[in-house]
């Protein structure tokens, strides 16, 4: 199959893909907002970006700029995907549910897709960039992490004014 590293099972790509369509099947419907486990999440992906990160060496000047600018990006991507959600508060129960947005859902398989395409990319290029493969994939830890956190914190501050609303407008 071609883009395969050598050696590599097709089933290696397919399972990625499995995986997508079952988080934006899932993530497609209306589901309920826990909105005090949001902080699970981004300490599950800031603990294995530090653990990832810690076992790398240290990155150059550009992968420096390059993770900052990945960081960047992924907090500005985050915020945007989290505004990009829509949520309803039950006024009597305070129940807050959430369902992503389409390009929401789009956002997340173009950074797959730009993954897998720049995987390949810098198997061949990486020197000329003067960026290793390892600081690369450093790279998209953080962009990764920026997302979820980003995305999290808009959805906690949305969540909390959308309830504060709701607990007013009952006891007026």
């Amino acid at each position: 199959m071609k883009g395969l590293p050598p050696g590599a099972p097709a089933w290696t790509y397919l399972i990625p893909v499995v995986v997508l369509g079952l988080v934006i099947l899932r993530n497609s419907r209306a589901r309920t907002l826990r909105v005090e486990r949001l902080w699970i999440s981004p300490l599950i992906v800031v603990a294995i970006c530090g653990m990832a990160l810690y076992a790398s060496p240290v990155p150059g000047p550009v992968g420096l700029a390059v993770d900052a600018l990945a960081l960047g990006l992924g907090v500005a991507l985050g915020w945007w995907r989290g505004r990009a959600s829509t949520f309803t508060v039950d006024p009597q129960t305070h129940v807050v549910t959430s369902k992503v947005s389409p390009l929401g859902m789009l956002l997340i398989l173009g950074i797959v897709a730009l993954r897998y395409g720049l995987r390949s990319a810098m198997a061949g290029g990486a020197s000329a960039l003067h960026v290793s493969a390892a600081e690369f994939a450093d790279s998209f830890l953080l962009l990764a992490m920026g997302v979820v956190c980003a995305q999290r914190i808009e959805w906690y501050i949305r969540a909390r004014k959308m309830i504060n609303a709701a607990r007013a407008a009952k006891a007026a």
